[in-house]
């Protein structure tokens, strides 16, 4: 007895389920490709796995729509793999803990992967089900989404025949997207320079915790605080009024997630304790006034270390790091004039770490306009210089820009409203989605992207709507119908 039988919507939730039972965190995704490949050879589908393990399934068209033009069904299979301090969980090997309450599915203290392994969900239960009205399905499951679109990147398109293409890579019902950001990485190297502990210091971890995090694409407009910038003012304001001595800084799993949680090693001698504590009071009670709409269970704590710590960053170098933390941009940048209410571009700092040899600050980088995109990259070029560290800048890739003129889009909303008798929203969004890619690979592409409603995605806070997962799945299988020429 699977944990969501019961809950309807054909076979979605068993396939849903049988992904949750398969570790499958970027990078990780081969025992979830190879499961797609079974699927397919089992039901004598064609399929073509790659030596990235992305997978791509044809299925003919079903009786009489036979010589229908081909749609292209795509998604992800990877997921963020986020947990919260405490969770016990391995994800290279033990499976999502799920469970169902008040019409949502959860996962027990780690990220659900709803995102995007609803899509891979969709796409099975379209190619096992003979029962169905469609025209000839490509499927196409990509890896390494969320960690730069490598997928989709390496992904040969020489077998595909559609030039319709539907992207299930979206969060909210009702809302049909038509263009994204583009996007590209950036890491900031800053060399580690140490000298020897003080003598008669002791050592500390001062933590930041409580922050909700989210999508560093689709809820940065939220202007949710991220834990790495905090924590960079944190030892800006300490350096102001005291002396301490800073071995390493730590915030952060995933460049395109806010961070939620981050934590420095600082050393003091210990007749400051006391006068820090009081000021790290003061400045987390500054903080929660700060962010009371947003953030209000932001907490700073101090904790002393067992274990001694004989190596600190230098004073130049702990300055630096604390520049550079305070001055990568962050945060919305510009929004859009041509679309109300869409942010145009972003810069989120997901990840900081401390290794032998250097700190390094992974950026994410988002707009729909280019040269704004340049821009970012400047300003983070810029920051580095003046610290004496570097950058290195992979995965780009390019936005999805609107088409007012496709049929696909006019298709699923004229179909929207015959089905709910209402308008469905038709939106861009401030993250980036494989159609770009997918655009520049096959030449005359129409697409559109759809998807239920799920919240706070690559947080273990994230949850899946029953009752939206089953709608847009009925509503789906309505467009299907319609695509009989």
């Amino acid at each position: 007895m699977g944990k969501l039988d019961g809950l309807g919507g054909d076979k979605v939730f068993y396939y849903f389920e049988e992904i949750c039972k398969i570790p499958h965190g970027s990078e990780n995704e081969m025992a979830l490709s190879n499961y797609i490949v079974a699927f397919a050879k089992e039901r004598g589908l064609y399929c073509r796995q790659d030596e990235h393990y992305n997978v791509f399934i044809k299925k003919a068209g079903s009786k009489g729509y036979e010589e229908a033009a081909h749609i292209i069904l795509q998604g992800h299979i990877d997921m963020v793999c986020e947990k919260n301090a405490g969770t016990e969980v391995d994800f290279l090997s033990d499976p999502i803990a799920i469970y169902v309450e008040d019409n949502f599915i959860h996962a027990k203290g780690t990220t659900l992967g709803a995102d995007d392994g609803i899509a891979a969900a969709y796409m099975l239960t379209l190619l096992d089900d003979d029962t169905l009205a469609h025209p000839p399905i490509e499927a196409i499951f990509t890896v390494e989404e969320e960690i730069g679109m490598g997928g989709a990147r390496a992904f040969d398109t020489f077998d595909v025949e559609g030039k319709r293409f539907l992207n299930m890579d979206t969060e909210e019902e009702g809302v049909l997207l038509s263009g994204c950001a583009g996007g590209r990485r950036a890491r900031v190297y800053l060399p580690a320079e140490r000298k020897e502990s003080p003598l008669g210091n002791k050592a500390y971890q001062l933590s930041v915790r409580g922050l909700k995090g989210g999508h560093s694409g689709a809820d940065i407009h939220l202007q949710r605080a991220n834990a790495n910038r905090l924590l960079g003012r944190i030892l800006y304001m300490l350096k102001e009024n005291t002396d301490f001595s800073l071995a390493s800084v730590d915030g952060g799993n995933m460049d395109n997630a806010i961070c939620r949680e981050a934590e420095a090693i600082v050393l003091l001698t210990p007749k400051k304790e006391e006068t820090v504590r009081e000021l790290l009071a003061k400045i987390e009670k500054k903080l929660q006034e700060e962010y009371n709409a947003t953030e209000p269970s932001i907490t700073i704590t101090m904790e002393a270390l067992k274990e001694d710590v004989f190596k600190v960053l230098t004073e130049d170098t702990k300055n630096k790091l604390i520049h550079i933390l305070l001055l990568l941009p962050y945060g919305v940048q510009t929004m859009s004039m041509e679309m109300k209410g869409l942010v145009e571009s972003s810069s989120n700092i997901g990840i900081v770490k401390t290794t032998a040899e250097h700190i390094y600050f992974d950026n994410a980088l988002r707009s729909s306009v280019e040269s704004r995109k340049e821009l970012i990259s400047q300003k983070i070029h810029t920051v580095a210089a003046l610290c004496g560290a570097r950058v290195e800048e992979v995965n780009d890739y390019p936005g999805w820009r609107f088409n007012p003129d496709s049929s696909l889009l006019k298709l699923f909303a004229d179909t929207y409203r015959e089905t709910y008798g209402r308008e469905a929203e038709i939106s861009a969004i401030h993250a980036g989605l494989e159609c770009g890619l997918f655009s520049e690979k096959i030449s005359g592409l129409d697409m559109v992207s759809i998807g239920p409603e799920m919240y706070d995605v690559h947080t273990p806070d994230e949850r899946l709507s029953v009752s939206s997962a089953i709608r847009v799945w009925e509503f789906l299988k309505e467009v299907l119908k319609q695509m009989n020429h």
